[in-house]
C-alpha cells in the first residue's frame, strides 16, 4: 500500500516508516498538513493531531477516499471526536507499539476489499435479475414462504428482492448439505434465511424441517410441486417451458429449444458441434420445425 504520514517528530515518522517499509508498503513523509496536500493518492494517511496549530481538516478532506488513521498523544473532542466526524476512520494512541497499528491498518484493508467485492456481487445480482419478473409483492409478502419453481434464478430473484426491499441480511442454506439442519438452528433471528433444494429432503424429514423453522423468517424453495405445507405456497412458471417440465425432455424438444435459442449466437459448425449432429442434420431440424435463422 501507500502510505503517507504526516508527524512533525521527523524521528517517530521514520521509524513508522522504516517497519512499514519493511512489510513491502510504500512510505512518505511530511512534517507539515501544507506538505502533506501533494496531490498523490494514498492508501493511507496516518495523521498526527499534536501538529502545531496546523489545520488537519484540509488533509481529512483530500484523503476522504483513503483510511486516515489519527495519531493522537491525548483523547478529546478536538484530537479524536471532531476529526473522526470529519471523516477520519480511526485512531491510535502515542505512544503505541507498530503491531496495533500495523492491525488497524489491516483491518481497513480488509473492509475495503471486502467492500468492493460486495458492490461487485451487488452489481452482478442487479444484472442477474434485472430481466426476471416475479409477481409477487415483496411488501405485502409474509413469511415464512414456499416458493415453487423449475427455475431456481426465479426464486433468487424473490429472495433477493426481498431482502433488501426489507433492509435484512440474506442467509443462504442448501438443504443438499448434511449440515442444513444445524445451520437453520444455529442462524441469528435478525437474517431472512433462503433455503434451497427442498425437494432433496425426505419425507420422512418434512414435520422436523418445519418444527426448525418455525418463527423464523424463511423463503423455501423447491422444484417440485409442495403438499401440505403449513404455510402460503406460490409456484412461478418461467417464460419458458423448458423450465417447467417435471420431467426429463425429449432429446427433439431439447434439440429445438437450444436452436431457436442459440442460432443466431453460434455459427451452424460450432451449433452442430455442440449438439452432436452434422451440418446437415441441423439444416433438415430447422426446415422441420420450421425455424428460420436471422442472417
Amino acid at each position: 500500500m501507500n502510505i503517507l504520514i504526516i508527524e512533525n517528530e521527523i524521528y517517530l515518522a521514520q521509524s513508522i516508516a522504516s517497519k512499514l517499509s519493511d512489510l513491502g508498503h510504500n512510505c512518505d513523509i511530511s512534517s507539515s498538513t501544507k506538505e502533506g496536500l501533494r496531490g498523490t493518492p494514498y492508501d493511507v494517511v496516518l495523521l498526527s493531531t499534536n501538529i502545531g496549530s496546523q489545520d488537519i481538516y484540509p488533509i481529512i478532506e483530500a484523503y476522504k477516499n483513503a483510511v486516515v488513521i489519527l495519531m493522537v498523544s491525548y483523547v478529546s473532542n478536538d484530537t479524536v471526536s471532531k476529526p473522526l466526524a470529519a471523516g477520519a476512520k480511526d485512531y491510535i494512541l502515542k505512544p503505541f507499539m507498530i503491531e496495533e497499528l500495523i492491525r488497524k491498518i489491516q483491518h481497513f484493508q480488509n473492509h475495503e476489499r471486502l467492500k468492493r467485492q460486495n458492490q461487485t456481487y451487488e452489481r452482478y445480482l442487479h444484472h442477474t435479475f434485472n430481466s426476471i419478473n416475479v409477481n409477487e409483492d415483496v411488501e405485502k409478502t409474509e413469511l415464512p414462504l414456499f416458493i415453487c419453481s423449475g427455475y431456481q434464478k426465479y426464486a433468487d430473484a424473490f429472495a433477493f428482492r426481498y431482502a433488501a426491499h426489507h433492509d435484512k441480511p440474506l442467509q443462504f442454506i442448501s438443504l443438499s448439505s448434511a449440515k442444513a439442519f444445524n445451520d437453520i438452528a444455529t442462524s441469528d433471528n435478525e437474517s431472512v434465511l433462503f433455503i434451497a433444494d427442498f425437494q432433496n429432503l425426505k419425507k420422512s424429514e418434512h414435520k422436523t424441517f418445519y418444527e426448525l423453522i418455525n418463527g423464523r423468517s424463511c423463503i423455501i424453495t423447491s422444484t417440485e410441486h409442495v403438499d401440505n405445507a403449513p404455510f402460503k405456497v406460490i409456484e412461478i412458471e418461467s417464460d419458458n417451458n423448458l423450465f417447467d417440465q417435471g420431467e426429463i425432455l425429449p432429446i427433439e424438444e431439447y434439440v429445438k429449444y437450444i436452436m431457436i435459442h442459440f442460432q443466431n449466437r453460434f455459427p451452424d459448425t460450432e451449433l452442430s458441434k455442440k449438439l452432436g449432429i452434422s451440418r446437415k442434420s441441423l439444416w433438415e431440424k430447422r426446415k422441420k420445425y420450421g425455424i428460420v435463422k436471422k442472417k
